[in-house]
């Protein structure tokens, strides 16, 4: 546990770096939207409530599902020739502007309308223009009811901000994603404090100079305004200053062989359950023993993630044959393993430029799986034995699953019609089916809790779901760079899917670190590999 706990205080200071920036320039963007709208809604009556309501509709929104829908809007807009990311910090950035609207422009346009009117005309008496009373009086007057709004907006973005870590962007919420995956509690608690501490921090600072106005204490004021300004400041500076650096888009270059210290940093990036967080880290050591730089990209939805290989924003990833095949390439109908591997080779590198090394040695197929107790009472053994029974029956996948072409081929191709469907994080995935919660889950096949559980996988008679080899992927930024590949390439066919289940299980089920279970799969890969 201790040995855990040195574990998360390492990544501590470039996540909460990183949050910092995120909720900083969200914070200063919010800002200088919301109190020019707030000004104009002011004057222009027409404009207040449509004004009002579009911040308030922004709101109904899920947090969520407005940083994931950042993502296909901006490729839309990259597409038409805008050089902007669809990846990462801008997304999270836009999305957390947007939330961060509402509470400073409504409390402005609240704080100015409740002036007394009397004062508002006695200013126009000395001869003020208009201008010259919003700047003079209106604000003044109004700045405890604004600053309170910005008090809320601040909260309210540093608690979302935890959420933009499956968009590519680093933050606090690398740790409670990570944490969900790998049943890691210590790793949760991390991205939970840390990420309170720091709403709590900002509250009280900018609660100060609020203070300080309803008291008339400009000492207390200007204190916690400029602790405030270092804050923003250290938001805008820290993430260059402890991160190990990131590397822009570069155009892709026949490189014969690059100097490691000249390449960059190699970005590895990373889907949201433990086998990847782990074989993330195994191409992590890789690469750092060999001398380069890394760059560690977590927690990314499929789509997400080989689009962001595609263009050029990550280096190195771990994907899996029938997810290129049924995602990427939308192909459909049965393949058997060895030209479904060909095919997405090819592929990737006619349409892409992406390099595959070739299978890492296992497959980790989707499957369906079920306690293997109430499979035995309904004489169930595979899909099609499932089917009948389906209608009385709630089936939970990971988050990606229902949306994915191999439920609907799975769907579709043994006419299943279960009782209700539910999207849930994977390890608590595990634990329904495990009480009884859920009667089948889309399990991995990979995965240590099947045994550990005692799940029984079904039979797929049909043949439906295609092959999942893990494959090596290099991005076209460095997919020519012969010693790169040659650095990788002993990686391949060097992970059986017994080491890889083993390795899965140490994280899971026995609740060890991940830098426990790529130990131990580091030791089985020299000890059975021969070299």
């Amino acid at each position: 546990m201790t040995q855990n706990i040195f574990e998360q205080f390492g990544a501590l200071p470039v996540l909460l770096a990183a949050h910092l920036k995120l909720t900083v320039v969200a914070l200063v963007a919010g800002l200088g939207v919301s109190i020019p709208a707030a000004i104009l809604a002011i004057r222009v009556a027409r404009l207040r409530y449509p004004m009002l309501t579009a911040a308030g509709v922004v709101q109904t929104v899920p947090s969520l599902a407005l940083l994931a829908l950042m993502v296909p809007a901006l490729e839309l807009i990259r597409r038409t020739g805008v050089n902007i990311s669809s990846f990462g910090f801008v997304p999270a950035v836009i999305a957390l502007t947007m939330y961060s609207i509402l509470p400073i422009l409504r409390n402005t346009v609240t704080g100015v309308m409740n002036i007394e009117p009397a004062i508002i005309e006695a200013a126009r008496g000395v001869g003020m223009t208009d201008a010259q009373v919003m700047r003079r009086v209106q604000l003044p007057l109004a700045a405890p009811v604004v600053i309170a709004g910005i008090r809320t907006a601040a909260v309210w973005v540093v608690g979302i901000a935890t959420l933009a870590t499956p968009i590519g962007q680093p933050c606090l919420g690398d740790y409670i994603f990570t944490g969900l995956g790998t049943r890691n509690w210590v790793m949760i608690l991390f991205g939970v404090v840390f990420a309170a501490l720091l709403a709590v921090i900002l509250d009280a600072l900018i609660a100060g100079v609020q203070r300080s106005l309803d008291t008339r204490r400009p000492t207390l004021g200007w204190s916690c305004g400029a602790a405030l300004a270092v804050v923003f400041v250290g938001g805008l500076v820290l993430p260059s200053l402890v991160s190990r650096g990131a590397v822009g888009e570069h155009e892709f270059e026949q490189t014969v062989e690059s100097d490691p210290a000249t390449l960059g940093p190699i970005r590895i990036g990373a889907k949201t359950f433990t086998e990847q967080f782990i074989l993330a880290r195994l191409i992590d050591h890789v690469l750092t023993d060999a001398g380069y730089a890394t760059k560690r990209t977590e927690n990314l939805g499929s789509t997400i993630a080989f689009d962001q290989l595609k263009a050029g924003n990550l280096d190195v990833f771990v994907d899996y044959s029938g997810t290129v095949w049924a995602n990427d390439m939308k192909r459909t109908g049965n393949a058997l393993p060895n030209r479904v591997l060909e095919e997405i080779t090819w592929w990737l590198a006619r349409k892409h430029n992406i390099r595959c090394l070739g299978s890492l040695g296992f497959e980790n197929s989707y499957a369906l799986a079920m306690r293997r107790d109430l499979a035995q009472q309904l004489g169930i053994q595979t899909i099609a034995d499932l089917v009948p029974h389906s209608p009385g029956m709630v089936i939970a996948g990971d988050f990606e699953f229902f949306g994915r072409p191999e439920w609907r081929a799975l769907r579709d191709g043994y006419s299943l019609a279960f009782k209700d469907q539910k999207g849930m994080n994977a390890t608590l995935m595990y634990e329904a089916v495990k009480t009884g919660d859920v009667d089948v889950i889309s399990a991995f096949s990979t995965d240590g809790r099947i045994s550990a559980f005692d799940l029984l996988v079904l039979g797929d008679p049909k043949r439906v779901i295609p092959p999942y080899h893990a494959v090596l992927l290099v991005g076209p930024r460095v997919a020519s760079d012969k010693r790169l590949i040659r650095t990788l390439r002993p990686l391949v066919g060097a992970i059986t899917l017994e080491m890889m289940q083993n390795a899965n299980e140490v994280v899971d089920v026995e609740g060890q670190p991940i830098s426990q279970a790529l130990m131990q799969l580091q030791t089985r890969i020299e000890k059975e590999i021969p070299r």
